[in-house]
């Protein structure tokens, strides 16, 4: 008995479970079990990763239409949502293409890796976006931009990982968050800091680099923002989360070592119904979100005769800012207490069919003007993207419970692969339909930017649908 124990690594107890020393999941499972408060030092660190990733997904949706406008390659107004659409998909295509690679690479070597590659991309390729002279130029740094992202994968994975059970909710919505409001903060620094030789004249002079590149600034304070972030990870070596992280690191690798000598394989992850479910419904709300987005800046950024608001860049900046605002205080404190009452399925449910009667309004709204318009279109972008974020939450926590640890980093890169794809899908769809739409003005059934808002409608009850039995299946241990 005696001899056998030998062989064992020393063991020690703490809160009567057993801890092995030189064990890296040990180590995971003790940090978590001896922080028993808010994990704020980790919410902080991921909120940042996931900001870097989603500041410059859609930052370009209030200035894209004037930026292809300025390309001068639409020949007609009403084709500018298409080239726009084509833009706003090559980001999501190619990490379409990588998404699996990037994960498989998370699991295999760590997480940092991943994270410093996609921050350095950020700050390379989001640079050369902001200074593209041509609209082939756009596309292709989006598709690089894209490619080389794989951040969102592993840090879902991280989150699930490192905070207790009862805050694993708070750490995935904190992901699904930062990247609302991401996709918030984004547009609203485009809307603000594009054309800025326009906008502050006595700032920015028409002469100079952001004059000439009236693109650039946003682009250059998000790349800014990226770079700060990865000397962050470089230079910070003592902060406990780091400590975590590397834990992380070392339990993965450990892990895929014992199943070497052990030889179980196992269950392909394209044989786990709970994960493949959860992923296709959240590839189908992914797609409405995207067209969502590059559909709301065109809408806004359209004149009134063609059934739009006629807002400037500034003016859809301030709505997204004030959106994004409101999710944040939404997300830190409501939804994790909705989740633990209603659980992630039923919130994004409810999400989902009170996103319907929302949108049907728009069209609506968009016959105001004055206080009245700006006071509901303020409401209902609120209103839209906290149901959406509340949505995609839930979802994130279907997908991680489905798989064990040291499955989680190629889980969530086929994840990223699907709703790549579908939010490829998503500007290219929304930019074609909302160019198609502005050609239906005077049509009997659904004119205009009716038909719009019915078409996302359509894919939000599919999705809503698809989150019942048989389709969407829960893992049970």
């Amino acid at each position: 008995m005696a001899a056998g124990e030998e062989k064992l690594r020393e063991p020690f107890l703490k809160n009567e479970k057993r801890y092995y020393e030189n064990c890296p999941g040990c180590k995971v499972d003790q940090l978590k079990d001896t922080k028993s408060g808010l994990p704020i030092t980790e919410l902080f660190s991921i909120w940042i990763i996931v900001l870097c990733t989603a500041l410059p997904i859609s930052s370009l949706f209030p200035f894209l239409y004037f930026m292809i406008k300025d390309f001068q390659i639409a020949k007609r107004e009403e084709d500018i949502g298409s080239y726009a659409g084509y833009v706003g998909s090559s980001f999501m295509f190619g990490r379409a293409l990588t998404s699996v690679f990037w994960g498989l690479v998370a699991d295999r070597y760590g997480r940092k890796p991943v994270i410093i590659m996609g921050t350095a991309s950020v700050v390379i390729f989001n640079t050369l976006f902001g200074l593209s002279v041509n609209f082939w130029m756009a596309v292709l740094t989006r598709f690089l931009l894209g490619s080389l992202n794989g951040l969102l994968g592993p840090i879902k994975a991280y989150a699930c990982e490192i905070f207790r059970e009862e805050h694993q909710a708070l750490g995935l919505s904190t992901v699904s968050t930062a990247w609302g409001i991401g996709l918030i903060i984004g547009p609203a620094l485009g809307g603000f800091l594009a054309q800025p030789a326009e906008k502050y004249p006595n700032l920015f002079s028409s002469e100079s680099l952001f004059g000439k590149f009236p693109y650039f600034l946003p682009c250059l304070c998000i790349s800014l923002f990226a770079f700060g972030e990865t000397l962050h990870r470089h230079n910070d070596d003592d902060d406990s989360c780091d400590v975590s992280y590397d834990a992380l690191e070392s339990a993965s690798a450990e892990v895929k070592e014992e199943e070497g000598r052990e030889a179980t394989p196992k269950k392909s992850l394209l044989k786990n119904w709970p994960l493949m479910s959860s992923i296709i419904v959240y590839c189908v709300f992914s797609l409405h979100d995207m067209a969502y987005s590059e559909i709301f800046s065109l809408w806004a950024n359209s004149p009134k005769k063609l059934g739009g608001l006629n807002y400037s860049t500034q003016m859809v900046g301030e709505v997204l800012a004030i959106t994004g605002f409101s999710l944040l205080v939404f997300q830190l404190s409501l939804y994790p207490f909705l989740e633990r009452i209603l659980g992630p399925i039923m919130v994004a449910r409810i999400a989902g069919v009170l996103t319907i009667p929302l949108l049907t309004s728009y069209p609506y709204i968009a016959m105001l003007s004055g206080f009245g318009l700006a006071f509901l279109l303020n409401c209902a972008s609120v209103v839209k993207n906290l149901l959406s974020v509340s949505i995609i939450t839930g979802l994130f926590i279907l997908q991680n419970r489905a798989v064990d640890q040291d499955q989680r980093g190629a889980a969530n890169g086929i994840a990223m692969t699907g709703m790549s794809l579908f939010k490829a899908a998503g500007p290219a769809g929304g930019g074609a339909l909302f160019s198609w739409a502005q050609k239906r003005l005077d049509a009997s059934f659904l004119p205009g930017s009716q038909m719009v808002f019915f078409v996302l409608n359509v894919v939000e009850a599919i999705g809503v649908l698809m989150t019942f039995k048989p389709f969407l299946a829960q893992r049970h241990d």
